[in-house]
């Protein structure tokens, strides 16, 4: 049986060795492209895109794929339309690997947004000094304020557009309580953005904002496509696979 994860994330790479472990199952992992030294599952792995929606269905025609699962980051809307679409056209069962969003606690001063242009709306009436963590993408929405000192944090160097006044801050997660702490004491930071990607790689910017007492601005994720399947880990994931295809079955 022939499964093919859209990866890049470490749900999709959990599930792609939990996967090669089991008889029967072939695998293979897709990757986007877009971080220079990618952390490669097990498996089969193939770098780049499809060509939208109709290039993902004859590639799944082709490769004789039985199962697409969609372990993308929550914030890949595009990708995960598109791999709708080639499912229903294929008609190749499709599941969504989505690890649970974050959750506001006590003391926690969170400004969730809808999106990072009404992110950066909100900044000007929440401080100058701001810990940007969404990401080298889309720091064109951010462009425009000159008033406000960026401190942007990604795996790769950010292309332009992007703030004028902005240090970057090249490093890869997990990420620990400490050294956020040490990171926004340093800075003198006023304000975290955030995507809610979940997980608890990069939660510990939370817990250090919310001691700091400064607020968060959170972009909330975009929606799974309707009438896709969602597990929350890669276990699940595993038991969705297992108990409706016999071939996987033990």
């Amino acid at each position: 049986m022939h499964i093919l994860v859209l990866g890049g994330t470490t749900e999709a790479r959990r599930l792609a060795e939990l996967l090669v472990d089991i008889p029967g199952a072939r695998v293979t992992s897709s990757l986007a492209g877009r971080v220079a030294s990618p952390r490669l599952p097990p498996g089969e792995v193939r770098v780049g895109g499809f060509g939208g929606a109709d290039g993902l269905a004859v590639w799944l025609r082709t490769h004789q794929v039985d199962a697409l699962i969609d372990a993308t980051h929550p914030f890949a809307e595009t990708i995960s339309f598109n791999a709708a679409a080639a499912a229903a056209e294929t008609h190749v069962p499709l599941l969504a690997l989505r690890r649970p969003g974050w959750a506001a606690g006590e003391g926690d001063r969170w400004h969730p947004v809808g999106s990072l242009a009404e992110a950066a709306r909100a900044l000007p009436a929440l401080g100058e000094r701001v810990f940007l963590t969404t990401g080298r993408m889309g720091l064109a929405a951010f462009a425009g304020l000159d008033a406000q000192w960026f401190l942007m944090r990604s795996v790769d160097a950010p292309d332009a557009p992007h703030p004028a006044r902005m240090e970057v801050l090249l490093e890869r997660g997990p990420f620990t309580l400490d050294g956020e702490r040490e990171l926004i004491r340093r800075h003198r930071i006023e304000v975290l953005v955030t995507k809610d990607s979940g997980g608890a790689a990069t939660a510990p910017k939370l817990t250090a904002a919310r001691e700091a007492g400064i607020p968060v601005v959170v972009v909330r994720r975009p929606p799974v496509p309707g009438g896709v399947p969602v597990a929350g880990t890669p276990e699940a994931a595993v038991t969705w696979l297992t108990g409706g295809h016999d071939r996987l079955k033990r």
